[in-house]
């Protein structure tokens, strides 16, 4: 087993990695320890503007990349540090992830690439496989739709907009209906 800091190639993508020492060879292993700028664009890690991984920042991948019969078996951990907002009272928050990754890399060829769909099981191409997709796909599946603060975030008041943790507990907004103004003045106050 060898360990890889840095990519194959200084030229190369730092998601891609290769496989060609395995040598298609059943039960050959290398172990993966990397740190690699989270992608951008439509290949951005999270749901950009609620809760992403940001643009460029770090993520850790510790992997075992293990040749089996059909492919190259990936599987270890990444984690990210996650920047976002609260969805129910806007706050920024962040959070550290780290998610599984267990992934079958079909060789060219196998029984398995003839037998699914590329969206299905990703590939090989030239010895190499890219990680891009399948850490994506691990992190933003562990991802809340509405990330919270906290679990018992009270949010804004609907009327003003400000946070109800930054209000008095009397707060509120009473709106009456001119036409009953004048009867609210004739009626004792129940302060």
């Amino acid at each position: 087993m060898s360990t890889h800091r840095t990519p194959d190639r200084p030229d190369e993508n730092p998601w891609f990695f290769s496989t060609r020492e395995l040598a298609r060879r059943p039960g050959n292993q290398r172990t993966v320890t990397r740190t690699v700028p989270a992608p951008s664009g439509d290949k951005a890690i999270g749901l950009v503007g609620v809760i992403a991984v940001p643009d460029g920042s770090d993520v850790d991948i510790d992997l075992s990349l293990e040749s089996v019969t059909e492919g190259v078996y990936v599987s270890g951990t990444a984690s990210a540090r996650l920047e976002g907002e609260c969805s129910r009272c806007l706050d920024p928050i962040s959070d550290d992830v780290e998610a599984r990754i267990g992934e079958l890399f079909a060789y060219p060829d196998s029984a398995t690439e003839e037998t699914t769909d590329a969206d299905e099981i990703p590939r090989l191409v030239d010895d190499r496989i890219d990680l891009t997709q399948t850490v994506r796909d691990a992190i933003v599946i562990d991802l809340p739709m509405a990330p919270l603060c906290t679990p018992d975030c009270p949010g804004l008041c609907t009327e003003c907009g400000t946070r109800w943790a930054d209000l008095p507990s009397d707060h509120g907004h009473e709106t009456l209906d001119p036409r009953w103004a004048a009867l609210k003045e004739r009626l004792p106050s129940t302060d």
